[in-house]
């Protein structure tokens, strides 16, 4: 009896041994196969939280490369089928295509009927008209100022010493800027000798000094614009009365290559101050109208 106990014993511990080890044997085997499953798993979710994150960024990278690009730039091809615009010729660009043509009487003429022809009745033009004999002989291009007053006005000197009265000049030079006034005077000092000369323009000059200079003395010649002769007219600060000779300074070209009479305001000036007295004087034959 006492050895069928010992054998129930040992055959309970076997299979208690046994069962543990068969356990043991099952949870290695579990924890064999979720070990795996667990490290596929793991890279797996790197891989696609990585291919997410370089999908953006190359995203990313295309808008910045997209935004970047420049705009394209008109090749020859487009331009050339756009229609284009014709450029307005000015003054400047007929000039520059034409030789130089010394002006003449039929010149002053035609512009002064042109600009009158919509403000005087048609009676009222033809008084405009100037007859040859209101004209010096015409600057050819060959001379300088004072050859040429030398030639239109051959006894100078005896007039200069006539000439008497304040408040007047008996020679007027008309030009389109004061600094073309200043260039002048020093051009005509071999003609004028001891003849007083005043300058009649407007920049840095006031009118009222201008009237008591020429109050102040006898004056022979003024040299200026035609604005501000023509106000000194109108405000009795320069008489007509002793005038004899207007020179125009009408062939000078400025760097635009415009005449004193192709400029719109001091053209405008200018038919003010012939319409002040200058074109009557011509027509009583007491002022003659010469074109430097």
């Amino acid at each position: 009896m006492g050895d069928d106990l010992g054998d129930e014993w040992w055959a309970h511990e076997n299979k208690s041994d046994a069962s543990d080890a068969e356990e043991e044997t099952q949870q290695q085997k579990e924890s064999t196969e979720k070990g795996p499953k667990n490290t596929k798993a793991k890279p797996e979710k790197r891989k696609s939280v990585t291919e997410g994150t370089v999908k953006a960024k190359k995203k990313k990278n295309n808008e910045q490369k997209v935004s970047n690009i420049p705009p394209k730039k008109e090749t020859e091809d487009d331009k050339s089928t756009k229609p284009k615009r014709k450029r307005k010729k000015t003054i400047t660009d007929v000039l520059a295509s034409s030789e130089p043509k010394p002006g003449c009487p039929a010149d002053l003429q035609d512009m002064v009927t042109q600009y009158f022809s919509d403000k005087r009745s048609v009676i009222e033009q033809e008084e405009l008209a100037l007859q040859d004999s209101g004209f010096l002989s015409c600057n050819d291009l060959t001379h300088t100022l004072s050859s040429y007053l030398k030639q239109v006005c051959p006894k100078w000197s005896k007039i200069q010493k006539q000439h008497k009265e304040t408040s007047s000049v008996v020679l007027l030079i008309v030009c389109s800027s004061a600094l073309r006034a200043i260039e002048l005077l020093k051009q005509m000092t071999a003609f004028k000798g001891e003849a007083k000369a005043v300058k009649l323009f407007a920049k840095h000059i006031k009118i009222e000094e201008q009237v008591k200079l020429l109050q102040k003395g006898v004056t022979h010649v003024g040299v200026g614009t035609p604005g501000r002769i023509s106000a000194l007219i109108e405000k009795d600060g320069l008489s007509l009365k002793a005038l004899k000779y207007v020179v125009l300074d009408w062939n000078w070209r400025d760097q635009k290559l415009r005449r004193m009479v192709d400029v719109p305001e001091v053209k405008l000036d200018f038919m003010k101050l012939l319409e002040n007295g200058i074109l009557n004087g011509c027509k009583e034959d007491k002022v003659k109208i010469g074109l430097f």
